[in-house]
């Protein structure tokens, strides 16, 4: 039978208990009709997976194998063709399901269902095999490894709807300001707009990640810590476009009273996260500036479409911070999740459950 790596239930509150990681057999299936096997290679944490054993995130249960995000090999299919073209081609799997291309959100009454660690959803990435809808699969980008593949399905979607969608400023010669960068999704954000031409500033804790940033071609950055970091960012912005188009956050706190004076009127907050905080004040000085603050999580169907073919036109390799080899090593992988409530990382942590190519690493 497969193995998959779960949590295991002990006593403790919300935001006290620490659920253990638990190995589990998973029992076989056959897959129906316009369904694939996957056999996994490769999964990645995100910041949902720590909530989750601290029971801070939305159905979170016991049994259902850990990780949204997965890169695999089709090792068998159902009868149809749609799921027999599958066969032996290395994929990636859509993190959710319930949102197919409706603009606004998920079109499920039931709302939308991210795979791993609850109930709403009984599949995880963090087994040895799945069974999942054909519907559900894209092929993974061929100049990514393993690693690098299962590194950016969810946080590539969320930074695509955010950045791209949401913010309508994806494009070239526009002034884009990232905070907190160093995490999964502004990483990708960041990939995303260097990409498409604009001119993109990040903010963060470190000097280090900012340096790391601009490697990745950011044309500037701030120390978020600091007193005033948003003129020293204004200083930095080009001399014919002295004002930011849009803010995509993670963050929250005091973004839109730190940004919005230097926001052209009409410019655009975008927060897919609040990590300091669940609320954010709205000031009526950005009010008077016709500042917009949009909110944005993950994304539809179409978008990781949408996503997945950019990645890949463009040869965009997402950020691998560290890897562990092998679903048994829960010592490593525990490792992994160390990583991220010490904020220790820049990029992805990934777990590759057998050793592929070497993953990017800057």
């Amino acid at each position: 039978m497969p193995t998959a790596i779960t949590i295991r239930k002990v006593d403790g509150k919300p935001g006290q208990v620490y659920y253990p990681l638990e190995k589990i057999n998973v029992p076989e299936s056959t897959p129906k009709d316009k369904q694939v096997v996957v056999k996994i290679t490769a999964a990645a944490l995100n910041h949902r997976d720590h909530f989750i054993r601290q029971h801070l995130y939305p159905g979170t249960t016991f049994g259902v194998p850990l990780l949204a995000d997965g890169s695999g090999i089709v090792t068998s299919t159902g009868s149809s063709p749609e799921a027999k073209k599958w066969l032996n081609k290395r994929v990636i799997l859509n993190p959710g399901t319930g949102w197919k291309d409706d603009p606004d959100g998920p079109e499920d009454p039931k709302g939308y269902s991210i795979l791993g660690g609850t109930k709403l959803n009984p599949l995880g990435t963090l087994t040895e095999s799945l069974v999942i809808d054909a519907s559900e699969l894209e092929e993974a980008p061929k100049h990514l490894s393993n690693a690098e593949a299962a590194a950016f399905p969810l946080t590539g979607l969320t930074a695509w709807r955010a950045t791209v969608t949401k913010s309508g400023n994806c494009k070239p010669g526009r002034n884009i300001l990232i905070t907190g960068i160093g995490g999964g999704v502004a990483l990708m954000a960041l990939l995303f707009a260097n990409a498409a031409g604009a001119n993109v500033f990040v903010t963060s804790g470190s000097q280090e990640k900012l340096d790391k940033a601009k490697k990745l071609g950011a044309a500037g950055g701030a120390i978020y810590k600091e007193e005033g970091w948003e003129k020293k960012l204004l200083e930095q912005l080009p001399k014919d476009r002295k004002f930011l188009d849009a803010v995509i956050d993670g963050a929250g706190g005091d973004i839109v009273q730190k940004t919005f004076k230097i926001l052209k009127p009409g410019g655009v907050i975008v927060s897919y996260g609040m990590t300091v905080g669940p609320q954010m004040p709205f000031t009526m000085a950005a009010v008077l500036k016709n500042i917009d603050l949009r909110g944005s999580t993950m994304g539809s169907r179409k978008e990781f479409t949408d996503m997945v073919n950019f990645v890949s036109s463009k040869n965009i390799r997402p950020i691998v911070s560290r890897t562990v080899t092998g679903i048994d090593d829960l010592e490593g992988i525990n490792g992994l999740f160390e990583d991220i409530k010490n904020a220790s990382q820049f990029g992805k942590l990934v777990i590759e459950l057998e050793k592929g190519s070497e993953a990017s690493k800057l």
